[in-house]
């Protein structure tokens, strides 16, 4: 098994404890508090516009594209490539929803084609749609739907294969990696579409997977290291799954590097949000997992009951 650190390394990780959770919970509070203030800058998915794919007989300059929309009324347009240089995806955003059938009317496909060709490059419609605003908020209401069952389904889960105090520790660290990334959208106003949910939604199942793997060598720990206290063995799981966390994250990362520099500007943010993710990920089931475990006072008679019942059974008179 390849190993990029020493099995037996012994990084006072947990003597950090106090300064990783600051650190991590007021960035945190931070991200919460500035998501109502700033707020997202959401994509037409989620706000109802219209969407055309066109087809040009030579690759166009997308910011001659934008200059051409906008003089032609098209203001805010949101234009992008899809697959070949030659192929690009136009969005009209509608300012409220009110506006979005007039909009949809007007800024017809046919009509932003006959626009943008030129006698040189001739403009094809490849797909024309209009997204209502309903079905945007639809669309939302499902993406929070979607999220509140998969950390129920995690909760569940987690207390299940382990104990209650695991399960609040795993789902406040998945918490904290989520909301770190959707502050980030915020924070720079990245478009935010339903590729950038469904990266959140991954960034979910990586960060909780992490967190676990910590979590199954703590159990293995606590069974075997029965005179040890709980700091050392919670520090000796984080050192002894160092160089998994790092392989798997390092591969991980350079995949979805990989999308985001040559899968297109339509995957362009949902790779973004899981190199955020895989990051932040990595260094909370580092820094935060292990001390929230040890803030929730975690003991053996927590991982063995029937140990724990053994014990008050010899107690009694």
């Amino acid at each position: 098994m390849l190993h990029l650190i020493p099995y037996d390394t012994n990084f006072n990780v947990m003597r950090l404890r106090a300064i990783s959770m600051v650190i991590a919970f007021g960035i945190m509070i931070a991200g919460i508090a500035m998501m109502p203030i700033r707020g997202f800058n959401f994509a037409l998915d989620f706000t109802g516009g219209t969407v055309a794919e066109l087809k040009f007989e030579q690759a166009p300059d997308l910011e001659q594209v934008r200059a051409t929309l906008e003089a032609g009324g098209y203001e805010n347009a949101i234009v992008q490539t899809f697959g070949s240089a030659s192929d690009i995806v136009v969005r009209l955003q509608p300012k409220d929803a009110s506006a979005g059938e007039a909009v949809a009317a007007s800024a017809t496909g046919g009509a932003i084609a006959e626009l943008l060709s030129e006698p040189d490059n001739r403009v094809s419609v490849i797909r024309s749609d209009f997204v209502g605003p309903q079905v945007g908020k639809e669309l939302a209401t499902n993406g929070v739907l979607a999220l509140a069952f998969v950390v129920f389904g995690f909760l569940v889960y987690i207390t299940i294969r382990f104990e209650w105090k695991f399960a609040v520790a795993a789902i406040i660290t998945t918490l904290h990696d989520i909301v770190l990334v959707l502050a980030w959208f915020c924070l720079t106003q990245r478009e935010f579409d339903l590729t950038v949910l469904a990266g959140v939604l991954s960034v979910m199942g990586y960060s909780i997977n992490d967190t676990i793997v910590v979590f199954d060598r703590v159990r293995e720990n606590f069974r075997a290291l029965h005179k040890a206290e709980p700091m050392e063995i919670l520090n000796r799981s984080v050192n002894q799954t160092l160089s998994r966390t790092i392989i798997t994250s390092l591969v991980a990362f350079l995949t979805v590097l990989a999308l985001y520099l040559y899968g297109g500007q339509s995957l362009e943010g949902m790779a973004e949000a899981q190199i955020i993710g895989i990051v932040i990920g990595t260094l909370s089931s580092i820094f935060v997992a292990c001390p929230l475990l040890l803030w929730l006072k975690v003991s053996k008679q927590d991982l063995l009951p029937k140990a724990r019942d053994a014990a008050e059974l010899d107690r009694r008179p």
